[in-house]
This record gives C-alpha cells, sequence and structure tokens, in this order.
C-alpha cells in the first residue's frame, strides 16, 4: 500500500554538489520522490499530497557521524561520572569524592575524560595515594580523552589481580615508575583488563547497555544525525541495538566497525564476532566494516612516526618513532579477508608512519581480481607532502576525526610529544579535498571533548579555530581551512560515501532514503563564528519525523 506524499518547501541544500539549492521535494514511502520547483515537485507528487511550508532556516541532508563510540558515549551520558578535560588533579579528586555519594558500598567510580595535557601529571604514586584517599575504598576507573589510557586506584588493580608483580598483558602497560612501583595509569590493552572486571561488577549489563545506546541515540538524534558509523562494535552493542530495534527504538542507521583484533573493551573479536555480528544485520543495523588499530595514540608514545618523537617525558631515545602493530604482509592478509568476507576496512592510524602503511597495503590489494575491500583510514592526523595525493588515486577515504581542529586539550597534549614541524601540519583537509580525495567527518566521540556538537566540527573545519566564546584565539595549521559547503559535506555527502551508502543517504535527491533536518537558521548566511550555536528544529529519518526535539 502505497503511503501519503508530502512536499516540502523552503530554503533545501540538497548537498548533491556544494552549491545545490532547490524549492521543494516531495517525499513518498520514505523516500525522496522528485526535487525541483514548487511546480514540479507538486506535479510529480500528484494530486494527493500534503504541503509543508518551512518559513525560517533551510533543510540539508541528515548529518552523518563518520566514526564515534556509541556504547562508551552512551554510557557515559547516563552512567558515570563526568569530568572536563581542563580539570586538573585536584579538581578531579574534589569530584570523584562527591561521586563516592551516590554509591553503593563496593560499587566503580567509573568516568571520564582527563585531559592529555593533565594525564602527566598524574602517572605517579602520590596521585595514586591521593587517589586512594577519596575514593572510599570503591575501585576507581578513569579514561583519558584519547581512551587509549585509564587511571586507576589500588582497589581496581587489586580487583583486577593486579600487583607490582604482574607482567604486562599483551599489547598493553601496568605503568610503573622508576622504582617498579604501580601508579595506577593503564597504556592501551592494559585498559581492557580494567574494563572487563568493571563490566562483571554491573548487576544488571545488558538492562545497563540498553540504557546507553538508547541515551546516545537521542542525543544523536537532537543534534540532527540521522546516520551514525559505530567505530568499535562488540557483539554486547549489538544485542543492544538489536533490543533497541525490537522495542522500535532504533531511530538511526548505524553502520557497524567489529574490532579484528582485541580492543580497548574487552570482548569475542575477529572472525567469531564477523560472523556472530552480520547476523544482526537489519534496515538500520548494517554490520559491513572490520576494525583495525595500525598504532596507539602519541600520549603513550605509540604513534607511529616518520620522524622521532621529542625527547621528553622520561623517553630519552632520540631515534624513537613509535611502533606499527603490524606487518604489511599481516595487514595486507587480513584485508585481502575482509573483501571475501564483503567487509570493509576501517583503520585507526594516528601517525604519519602508520597512515603510510595503510596506503602501501592499499596499493598491493587494489592490484587484486576484486579491488581489495572499501577502506577508511581513520584520524590520520599527520600525513606525509608524499601521501596525500594517494588517497584519491587508491580510493581510500579520509575518516577526518575527531573533530578538534582547532586549540583543545588533546591537541595541546599531542604537541608535547610530536615533533613541531609535523604538528605545523595537522589535519591537511585543503590540500587532501584538492587531490579529489573523499573526507568523512566525525566526533570519534567521547573521545577528546565531553562536548558532542557536530556543528562545532563543522565551524572548526573552516576556522581552525575554538568557538569565539571559548577565550582562545588561537589557530591549527589554518592554511588548511576549507569552505562551509566542503565541511557540511564532510558531514552528509562524503561521509555517506565513505560510509558504503552513498546511494541510499546522504543528500536530497530522487531515489534516496529521505534522512533530513530543518535547521532554525541559514548556516551559510549567518557569520561563521555562529554556526556552532545551530539547533535543529526538526529531523526525518526515512521520512518519519521525530516526535519532539530537544535544544542542546
Amino acid at each position: 500500500m502505497t503511503e501519503h506524499t508530502t512536499v516540502y518547501t523552503g530554503q533545501i541544500w540538497t548537498g548533491v554538489t556544494d552549491d545545490a539549492w532547490v524549492e521543494a521535494f516531495a517525499v513518498q514511502d520514505g523516500k525522496i520522490l522528485a526535487t525541483g520547483t514548487l511546480e514540479e515537485v507538486t506535479a510529480a507528487a500528484g494530486m494527493d499530497h500534503e504541503l509543508v511550508k518551512l518559513e525560517d532556516g533551510i533543510i540539508t541532508p541528515g548529518l552523518i557521524d563518520g566514526h564515534l563510540h556509541l556504547s562508551l558515549g552512551g554510557t557515559q551520558l547516563a552512567h558515570e561520572l563526568p569530568l572536563d578535560p581542563s580539570d586538573d588533579a585536584d579538581a578531579i579528586l574534589e569530584k570523584v569524592a562527591v561521586w563516592t555519594r551516590r554509591l553503593a558500598p563496593g560499587e566503580w567510580i567509573i568516568g571520564g575524560i582527563i585531559g592529555s595535557g593533565t594525564l602527566p601529571s598524574l602517572n605517579n604514586v602520590e596521585f595514586l595515594a591521593r587517589l586512594d584517599a577519596v575514593s572510599n575504598g570503591h575501585p576507581v576507573l578513569l579514561r583519558d580523552d584519547t581512551m587509549h589510557s585509564r587511571q586507576v586506584n589500588s582497589a581496581a588493580l587489586q580487583a583486577m589481580g593486579v600487583t607490582s608483580e604482574t607482567p604486562d598483558p599483551e599489547g598493553g602497560t601496568y605503568v610503573r615508575d622508576e622504582h617498579g612501583r604501580l601508579t595506577g595509569a593503564l597504556w592501551e590493552l592494559a585498559g581492557a583488563v580494567a574494563e572487563g572486571v568493571a563490566t562483571e561488577s554491573h548487576p544488571d549489563p545488558k538492562g545497563r547497555q540498553v540504557t546507553a545506546l538508547r541515551t546516545a541515540l537521542d542525543r544523536l538524534s537532537s543534534l540532527g544525525i540521522t546516520t551514525v558509523q559505530d567505530a568499535a562494535t562488540m557483539l554486547p552493542h549489538f544485542e543492544g541495538l538489536a533490543a533497541l530495534e525490537q522495542s522500535g527504538d532504533l531511530r538511526m542507521r548505524v553502520i557497524a566497525s567489529m574490532p579484528i583484533r582485541p580492543f580497548i573493551e574487552p570482548g569475542t573479536v575477529g572472525e567469531e564476532l564477523f560472523s556472530a555480528g552480520t547476523k544482526y544485520n537489519s534496515k538500520y543495523i548494517q554490520p559491513t566494516f572490520a576494525k583495525f588499530v595500525l598504532d596507539g595514540v602519541p600520549t603513550t608514545l605509540t604513534t607511529a612516526l616518520l620522524t622521532p618523537y621529542k625527547c621528553v617525558h622520561g623517553h630519552h631515545d632520540p631515534e624513537f618513532r613509535g611502533e606499527l602493530y603490524w606487518t604489511l604482509d599481516e595487514l595486507v592478509a587480513a584485508l585481502r579477508r575482509c573483501a571475501e568476507l564483503g567487509l570493509g576496512a576501517k583503520l585507526h592510524a594516528t601517525g604519519d608512519a602508520s597512515v603510510r602503511q595503510a596506503l602501501d597495503a592499499a596499493e598491493i590489494v587494489r592490484q587484486d581480481p576484486n579491488g581489495g575491500p572499501a577502506m577508511q583510514i581513520a584520524h590520520m592526523s599527520f600525513i606525509s607532502a608524499e601521501d596525500l595525493g594517494r588517497f584519491a588515486a587508491l580510493n581510500v577515504a579520509a575518516d577526518a576525526c575527531p573533530f578538534m581542529w582547532f586549540p583543545s586539550p588533546l591537541t595541546d597534549g599531542v604537541g608535547e610529544y610530536v615533533p613541531d614541524e609535523t604538528m605545523a601540519n595537522i589535519w591537511p583537509f585543503k590540500d587532501l579535498l584538492e587531490t579529489g580525495a573523499v573526507i568523512a567527518g566525525g566526533s570519534d566521540w567521547p573521545v577528546g571533548l565531553p562536548v558532542l556538537n557536530p556543528w562545532l566540527g563543522i565551524e572548526g573545519m573552516v576556522t581552525r579555530k575554538a568557538a569565539a566564546d571559548s577565550g582562545d584565539d588561537r589557530t591549527v595549521n589554518a592554511a588548511q581551512a576549507i569552505t562551509l559547503p566542503q565541511a557540511l559535506a564532510a558531514f552528509t555527502r562524503e561521509s555517506a560515501k565513505a560510509l558504503g551508502i552513498g546511494d541510499e543517504t546522504g543528500t536530497i535527491e530522487p531515489g534516496k532514503s529521505a534522512d533530513f533536518i530543518a535547521l532554525d537558521r541559514n548556516v551559510f548566511e549567518v557569520p561563521i563564528e555562529a554556526v556552532h550555536d545551530t539547533q535543529v528544529v526538526r529531523r526525518w529519518l526515512s521520512g518519519v519525523a521525530d516526535e519532539e526535539v530537544v535544544p542542546q
């Protein structure tokens, strides 16, 4: 049975090209039927249609966040102690002390985020003792703004079964001081040990997961986001999403990325996860990517760089450049297996050396008869000038996240470790676009900043500054600023391409899903410094409007 047709008219940016505007479009059966002038669209809609006039603001395609962590972000919002990345040690300790008052005896204190600039000052036995004192016997697990480091207290270490004699887990570090004493800092996969023990302590993990996902999806919907790529989808996340879909509460297209190797969240990975995850495939749950981690993060000295790290923070090897977690042969073999399974590859690469390795692997698999898998390189903060043109040439998308293309605690923290000449060329979006590369916008939420606002990211791509009301007038590699239409395309049309759903959504054009939003302003006409204040008036997914939008 054909549903009724609705014609929308107003100022409509379709996103088909950077300057594509129409007067009207029609929606039928959840898809765009026609676009053009009001006369053309009403003719295509026929006699029996509803007309909706949008007098103020504009309509755009629904936003796409190409990289975030639904469960981590939702859990943080719904259940955990909120910390600001600008908090110093004293502020963190005060918030931990207050949080204990709401907890049952023995319940874990879990929270974040700790700023990268603050974290090194906590990595000592003195802070561990202070954290023990204010936590009143509760185990504590605090995450940093990269999500690759954790800070725990002695009660948490005891629950984990970790002592000063415990060997480091594979792929991780229980950080010790020069005397061999545990500091409570956990790097990389050592954090997964703590996360696993904390998860087992929850009395209703399934209910907690569903609440977290619902909270995350509600927040994302209110911001005008209609599609996300979950950057690390574990089996419990699939189970929670399926429960929401069954109850009719899944109002978001979720592209799932399944870790191929052990991740910072514990659980099933690799082909066992691929097999289980693909069984959840549905209209809005699309398990179509494998997640690779090629290196770590600069603040744990695990990012792979082409030039040596600064000789700071106790690391005195003047030639140290980090490490690659995969050999090229291993990576090529895994990418070929993904292609056989019909999965794309989302590759975490935070250094210019890891980006090069990903592109080298792409160059090899693109010679295969099947062309290899769809590929995205996530984060790609640092790219050698020699490698810029290879993204487009090898059909590899640039997953630009987190959206902090302006001064921030994380950017400042990274700059403490990465050479100044490398930092000076961070996030070269303009150069990438000039080569024809696809750039997908994303937040990496809750990594980096606790504030989830895609309009702040869009504005930052253009200004390379923090919001005007932040009081920070610095810029970050301002020569790489791009235009507002290019930035908005990164969060709509281009993200859809990177996610492999460009034929399904990302623009307002006939045949595509009717995923669109109404804004309170014409973002192309207001001062660029006002874009981050944009409010979403209404959101439609598959032609169905949300009942209510709560301003953020």
